[in-house]
Order: C-alpha cells, then structure tokens, then sequence
C-alpha cells in the first residue's frame, strides 16, 4: 500500500554551522484509507553546496491533536 505525503505547511530553524531544525505540518495519504494529519520535527543538515539532507532516525511525528501539542510546546519551555 503507498502513502502519499503532502506538506501543508513548513518552517526551519538554523543553529550551529550548517544544521537546522524542520518543523512541518503534514498529511499522510494512503491509497484506500483516511488521511492522517501530524506534526513532524527533523534534524538535518546543509551540503557544501547548499543541498538540504535529512539525518536518518533523527525525527519524531507527534499527533495533530492540540492538547497534546500544547503540552510538548510547554514542556520544552520548560527545559
């Protein structure tokens, strides 16, 4: 069964010299199924020539449901 991801919305947070922080709204879309909509943080890094690359198993899908997206986004004001 393939899954289609669409990104609805995206934003980037750079730190240290040539990493950044991917924070993305997104959509799971199965061929014969419901869409599931998440929130999706990646970890990854720039090439030399300016490529975006992805670090493999460094990323966290949480649900798109908005008491517990308020608990994450305070917890980690918290630390």
């Amino acid at each position: 069964m393939a899954v289609e991801f669409e990104t609805i919305k995206s934003e980037e947070i750079k730190f240290g010299r040539n990493s950044f922080i991917e924070v993305a709204r997104k959509v799971a879309k199965p061929e014969d199924g419901e869409a599931n909509e998440f929130v999706n943080i990646s970890r990854g890094f720039y090439l030399p020539d300016g490529t975006k690359r992805f670090s493999r198993r460094k990323n966290i899908s949480l649900p798109n449901d908005k008491d517990v997206l308020d608990k994450v986004a305070e917890f980690l004001k918290s630390v």
